[in-house]
């Protein structure tokens, strides 16, 4: 069971003129020249997907030896993961933020996790890879060490997102309503909105995912990337196939740290590769090259299934007051800050 927000019936039909525009055309359009394949031979990727999982980013430390799951350990490891999602639950002393302030302040905290768990969306499986982790390289499951220069630019960004902010400038991304780094590339499942859809010819692949609800659309047909000044927070992306694999190569990406993938910079270098392994699933794998922000490369791989219900709006947009609020509680932060200051002067 999905809960989402009404979607934008104007919005939808303009991304549809917009593809049709680019040479893209609809779902309708494309009759598959048998079972699970297009007109032009490729597989048929089309359809919309559910990349939620509970398997984890990184390895924990309890599986350190283990790459995969066996069916025992994996049905216990949904079932205490779901126990420590329950956002309904009151009976922990865990912060929200972790091991770091919410906007700078401690009264934040409970505010944090007011989604009760009616809104979350996580999924309640692992992969079907019954991997340990979705980092699959390095063999053990966790993503290689930043650079220097990438640990000092990522510890800089934390200080600037755990104090009250001094303007927008100073909030995530996402939170802004600019760009959320999960929905890719590369795609990496959260809690929820973990849906999207893709809508496939011969000349081009569009992604369309439920979060955040932008295209991108990406040419198959040997066109060269646009020039390193130019660049985006989905950066610039090419596709080609190689067999049964679609592999969409990007590059160009935004460098600014509000646009960093777990502490990526400009010059990541993305290489997705999305397979049809059967009527319901698809595999998903990305590498991760970025040699001035990680010591060495690293892979993630996961499953996504078919899903059959609704592609929603996601709320996020101009005009929403959310960060008017953050803006206002760091002004009200400030002003009991010099209050305590001059009453400690006295």
């Amino acid at each position: 069971m999905t809960h989402r927000f009404m979607p934008s019936w104007g919005a939808l039909a303009s991304v549809s003129v917009a593809l049709v525009a680019l040479g893209v055309a609809t779902v309708a359009g494309q009759t598959p020249a048998s079972a699970g394949k297009m007109v032009d031979g490729h597989p048929d990727l089309q359809g919309k997907w559910n990349y939620a999982t509970v398997t984890p980013f990184e390895r924990p430390a309890e599986f350190a030896a283990k790459a995969t799951f066996t069916a025992a350990e994996a049905a216990a490891f949904e079932k205490a993961v779901l126990k420590s999602n329950d956002k309904d639950r009151r009976d922990d002393e865990e912060s929200a933020g972790g091991d770091r302030l919410v906007n700078g302040t401690k009264e934040t905290d409970d505010l944090a996790r007011a989604y009760n768990e009616f809104w979350w969306d996580r999924g309640t499986k692992v992969s079907r890879t019954f991997r340990t982790s979705l980092v699959v390289d390095p063999p053990d499951g966790r993503v290689p060490a930043l650079t220097p220069a990438a640990q000092e630019r990522m510890a800089e960004r934390r200080v600037i997102e755990s104090r009250p902010a001094w303007g927008p400038e100073d909030r995530p991304a996402g939170e802004r309503c600019i760009h959320q780094q999960r929905t890719g590339p590369p795609i990496t499942p959260g809690g929820y909105n973990n849906h999207l859809e893709i809508i496939q010819t011969p000349e081009y692949v569009a992604i369309t995912t439920e979060q955040i609800h932008d295209y991108r659309i990406i040419p198959l047909d040997g066109r060269p990337h646009i020039p390193p000044a130019i660049r985006g927070f989905k950066g610039d992306s090419r596709g080609h196939w190689d067999g049964q694999t679609l592999v969409i190569d990007t590059i160009n990406f935004n460098p600014e740290e509000i646009a960093s993938y777990r502490g990526s910079d400009g010059n990541l270098h993305l290489t997705e590769r999305i397979t049809r392994m059967d009527p319901e699933t698809i595999l998903y794998e990305y590498t991760v090259d970025d040699p001035t922000a990680f010591t060495k490369p690293w892979t993630v791989q996961t499953t996504w299934s078919k899903f059959d219900e609704l592609i929603y709006e996601y709320a996020c947009h101009e005009g929403n007051y959310g960060i008017v609020g953050s803006l206002n509680g760091a002004r009200a932060v400030d002003k009991a800050a010099i209050g305590t200051a001059k009453a400690g002067s006295k």
